[in-house]
């Protein structure tokens, strides 16, 4: 039976780097998969083009709710072939006008949803969009958050609703009825074998000792940027230096100030605390 698994996150969290496994595991090669044709085989859930094709129209003529108001058809038109699909996703797991869940239930078989440190995601989100690091963590916050990408280039996409950091993690992991995974992003470092060995299980992935080490490897942060050096990368912002830029856990402590750090806890605390960024305390680990 098809259906989708939604590889769902707050932007810069750890996506990219997941659906480079994914598909080198799948892929099962000698040699990393190519990072700008391998994993551009499946769409993220805000592709205009996607939405396009199915539809038979261009949708950049609707307005966002009414674009909103058709995403979870053509998830379930998607979801009738026979194979299970993956599928990216940065949007909060929100509700249409018609109180259907974005993703559509019919559609959705699962979701892995990845979380990473906000004190991270901050400076990362920073680097990635141009912007200051205040800037970002303000975006962090924002419970009207959102991203747009124009309608008149090839890779267009449509609204992605956000919401805050905290928000968009709980509307993925206490969503009801829904199947799902949690990953954090610094477990992917710290327990590679047993976090992707686990997801791979939980998407009815390969699980084989051998095929998930050498998955693991080639989409080890080295590789992925040394690809990127070599041959750039489709999914990098223009102007951006790098999407590959760090691959780290705890960069927030070079990069944020005293009082930068506080307004994130400040603005998180409870969900920080809940995943474990916090100590008893209420101090960053």
């Amino acid at each position: 039976m098809g259906g989708i698994y939604w590889l769902a996150s707050y932007p810069k969290s750890g996506n990219t780097w997941f659906r480079a496994f994914l598909h080198n595991l799948q892929r099962n090669g000698d040699v990393p998969a190519d990072i700008n044709i391998d994993m551009h085989s499946s769409a993220i859930a805000s592709s205009r083009s996607w939405l396009d094709d199915v539809l038979g129209f261009d949708t950049a003529d609707l307005s966002e709710d009414e674009i909103e108001h058709l995403r979870p058809a053509v998830y379930r038109w998607s979801a009738r072939e026979t194979s299970i699909n993956y599928h990216k996703i940065h949007d909060a797991y929100t509700h249409t006008d018609a109180n259907e869940p974005l993703v559509s239930r019919a559609a959705t078989i699962g979701a892995l949803y990845i979380l990473r440190n906000p004190l991270d995601v901050a400076a990362s989100l920073a680097s990635h969009t141009r912007c200051s690091i205040d800037q970002a963590i303000q975006f962090l916050g924002n419970p009207a958050a959102a991203v747009y990408l124009s309608r008149t280039t090839a890779h267009s996409q449509v609204r992605q609703r956000l919401g805050t950091w905290s928000t968009h993690v709980l509307s993925w992991v206490d969503a009801p009825v829904l199947n799902r995974h949690i990953i954090r992003y610094e477990d992917m470092l710290d327990q590679p074998t047993e976090v992707f060995s686990r997801a791979a299980d939980f998407l009815e992935l390969p699980t084989e000792q051998a095929r998930t080490a050498k998955a693991i490897q080639h989409c080890a942060f080295d590789n992925l940027a040394s690809q990127e050096a070599r041959s750039g990368f489709r999914e990098k912002p223009a102007g951006v230096e790098r999407f590959f830029r760090r691959g780290q856990c705890g960069g927030w402590r070079k990069e944020l100030t005293a009082e930068q750090v506080a307004r994130v806890v400040a603005d998180h605390g409870v969900v920080m605390r809940r995943f474990g960024y916090l100590d008893r305390h209420g101090a960053p680990r």
